[in-house]
């Protein structure tokens, strides 16, 4: 069995997707497209219909909606599903796509886009976080370090996904997570965006580097302090233990 197929591997052998999208071409040709890709497609037209939707793997989120704003419905699914979102929408501008990385989407594809370039970011979102049980290849963020790391008031829980700080719960995104785990390999070491970009998100990313950059901001914010990740400029960022 090839590892895309392994890593794909969920509930009767298909990963869940909801579909949130009110043009129906568009709908319709990604319907057809993912379900002959191996997924489970579930679609959703309206806000209300997506936020009603139960029983789903990742979510397909197109931002320009009928009945509601396609970030607060994004807002909406976060606050009650860990499941990972990626982000369609006609809105190109580099400032769209910060914001909604910043807001904690996994991923974000502007239209038009290739329906293979699309799959491929499925299955990238899907590496990191939705092999756990499986028998895939761990990303090195899962293999490096087990059991519970402490630094300086910061717990990471590798087998659990939980993060602490200073005993509080910290609520982190899969990505999130992902790159906090990464950075936390070696403390005080820098990690470049490019390396950042191939062991947290996937060697063959499409996007830009500032996605890393949107994913710091938030997590620092989420952290409480924003030294706890330090910029190196021009090169990239390392996990600081605060004094």
């Amino acid at each position: 069995m090839g590892r895309d197929s392994v890593i794909d591997r969920r509930q009767n052998g298909r990963v869940r997707i909801l579909v949130v999208e009110d043009d129906r071409s568009i709908a319709e040709s990604l319907i057809e497209g993912l379900t002959a890709e191996g997924y489970n497609v579930k679609h959703a037209a309206t806000a209300a219909a997506a936020l009603a939707a139960t029983d789903f793997d990742m979510v397909l989120l197109d931002l320009g909606l009928p009945d509601m704003d396609g970030r607060d419905v994004f807002r909406q699914l976060r606050s009650h599903s860990s499941a990972p979102i990626i982000m369609l929408t006609a809105r190109a501008e580099e400032f769209d796509r910060v914001l909604g990385l910043e807001l904690g989407a996994d991923d974000y594809v502007t239209k038009p886009f290739s329906f293979r370039e699309l799959v491929a970011r499925i299955r990238a979102v899907s590496r990191r976080t939705l092999e756990s049980g499986s028998d895939a290849t761990p990303s090195a963020a899962d293999t490096s370090t087990t059991g519970v790391q402490s630094i300086m008031g910061l717990s990471i829980d590798r087998r659990t996904r939980r993060v602490h700080v200073d005993d509080e719960a910290v609520q982190l995104t899969a990505k999130e997570f992902d790159l906090l785990a990464y950075l936390a390999l070696d403390v005080g070491g820098v990690r470049t965006r490019t390396e950042i970009l191939e062991n947290v998100w996937d060697a063959h990313w499409y996007g830009p580097t500032k996605t890393v950059d949107a994913h710091v901001a938030s997590l620092r914010k989420k952290l409480g302090r924003h030294d706890w990740i330090e910029a190196v400029r021009g090169v990239g960022f390392r996990l600081e233990p605060r004094e």
